[in-house]
């Protein structure tokens, strides 16, 4: 168990480092991962929102109680900023359909999981990163369908109760099962949650190497741009949020904290989505997992920043 630890410790602290070995190893060379198939996208992503709500305890919540203001802001926050530079992203950059309906989905979908981490290496509000991540992924099922429909259903198709469906199927269910077994079994958990970044980051790399190996080729001839899109939407949302937290008068703890809980978004569920209800756009793939593997460079260079104003602000 202590050697499982130390290699979890190590793969969840080189995250980013091996989504981008791997991404580059499913782009150059897609059969070497090819046995890693698009349809195990929904499994994986489940896995992963069953280890999210294995850390979650009931005083996650009390921060949605003791300070609604907050949650409130950083929420509202989630679901104006993202969705809507997501849509003038895809009309600045003229995007075809299916890219744009995938770099939608991206900004309609609610907080990423390691946004709490990333929070935490940034001396940002810790408690209202987890309280917004809980409670932005409870919306999810009824926000992310709508607002998808709002900025993409006059490009595509958007089917708003099979979305909604898919949201509690792969996102809160898991989520709530490994709540109530963490709440019942505390102790067993207690000891599982210490292997929890092995498995996350194993299910996430899975994904991307899936979706990315499926589309290889389509990467190599649009990926540039893809990129450029993705980058300018998580960095727009992290100064985006920080600017709103900043205006609305919010301690620099929770400016941190909202900035970066509005940048980094559930890519994975974005891609979960785009592979089950848009299979007729394969691109529409690619924006979620581009999001996945950039969001945590990003985030870990803006923790690494956050952090060194905080302690040059202390020594003052």
């Amino acid at each position: 168990m202590k050697a499982l630890e130390k290699l979890s410790d190590l793969v969840g602290k080189y995250m980013a480092v091996i989504v981008i070995l791997v991404a580059a190893l499913a782009l150059l060379s897609p059969q070497t991962v090819s046995f890693l198939k698009t349809s195990y996208v929904n499994p994986l992503l489940g896995l992963v929102m069953f280890g999210m709500g294995l850390t979650l305890k009931p005083a996650d919540f009390k921060v949605v109680f003791s300070r609604p203001k907050d949650v409130l802001i950083g929420c509202a926050s989630q679901f104006v900023i993202m969705p809507l530079l997501a849509f003038l992203l895809t009309k600045v950059f003229q995007l075809s359909p299916e890219l744009a309906v995938g770099v939608i989905l991206v900004g309609t979908c609610p907080g990423g999981t390691s946004s709490n981490v990333m929070t935490y290496l940034s001396k940002g509000d810790v408690a209202l990163s987890v309280g917004m991540t809980s409670v932005s992924t409870i919306l999810a099922p009824f926000l992310t369908p709508l607002l998808t429909l709002l900025y993409a259903g006059q490009r595509v198709e958007v089917n708003v109760v099979s979305m909604f469906v898919s949201i509690v199927e792969v996102v809160l269910l898991p989520i709530l099962l490994g709540f109530v077994i963490n709440r019942f079994f505390h102790s067993f958990t207690q000891n599982a949650v210490r292997v929890l970044p092995l498995i996350s980051t194993t299910a996430i790399v899975a994904i991307v190497a899936a979706v990315v190996s499926a589309n290889s080729a389509k990467i190599l001839t649009s990926g540039l741009l893809i990129l450029v899109v993705v980058i300018l939407h998580n960095l727009l949302g992290y100064a985006a949020g920080y600017m709103v937290a900043r205006l609305l008068k919010l301690d620099t703890a929770k400016c941190r904290a909202i900035s970066i809980e509005v940048g980094m978004q559930n890519s994975g569920l974005a891609t979960s989505l785009a592979t089950t209800h848009f299979a007729q756009y394969p691109l529409a793939t690619i924006p979620g997992a581009v999001f996945s593997v950039w969001h945590n460079i990003s985030g870990a260079i803006l923790a690494n920043i956050f952090a060194r104003t905080a302690d040059k602000a202390d020594q003052h």
